[in-house]
């Protein structure tokens, strides 16, 4: 079975992420959706959230599940069995640190493939952490959210 999982806190999730699960699908039997969780980091939405959200988003593809994670997401793969880790790239800036990672997951564990997918011109500025700061301040970020949870977030 070729499992990929998608990391990431998506805080929120966005269309530029719905996007790249629903291109992916049609490459695995199933993607794992990781929310990865950072201790450090601050979130803007709770992790029950996020997860409806991303739930929510994907009620209607059974191949398409989402798991929470600590650590790394290199042992997350390992732990479900995915052999492929999807990474969304919208611009060079994102491939030069999406590669780096990807060769350290390489050099850790050699079966495990990064997959890249560019992002659509159409969604490539859309970010989590612009989304969340418009929302934050009170902004109509409707648009970029997935339609199944904008009256959720918005």
């Amino acid at each position: 079975m070729k499992i990929a999982v998608f990391p990431g806190s998506f805080d929120p999730i966005t269309i530029g992420h719905q996007d790249i699960i629903e291109r992916a699908l049609p490459l695995f039997d199933k993607i794992v959706i990781g929310i990865g969780i950072n201790s450090a980091k601050k979130y803007h939405f709770t992790l029950e959230q996020r997860t409806d959200f991303i739930e929510l988003s994907f009620k209607n593809n059974p191949k398409v599940e989402v798991k929470t994670y600590n650590g790394l997401t290199i042992d997350f793969c390992k732990s479900i069995h995915a052999s492929y880790i999807l990474r969304g790239i919208r611009n060079s800036n994102d491939y030069m640190y999406e590669n780096s990672i990807a060769q350290m997951n390489k050099a850790m564990e050699n079966h495990i493939e990064t997959i890249f997918m560019p992002t659509i011109p159409a969604l490539s500025a859309i970010n989590s952490t612009i989304v969340r700061d418009i929302l934050i301040n009170n902004g109509d970020a409707s648009q970029f959210v997935p339609a199944e949870i904008r009256d959720k977030i918005i």
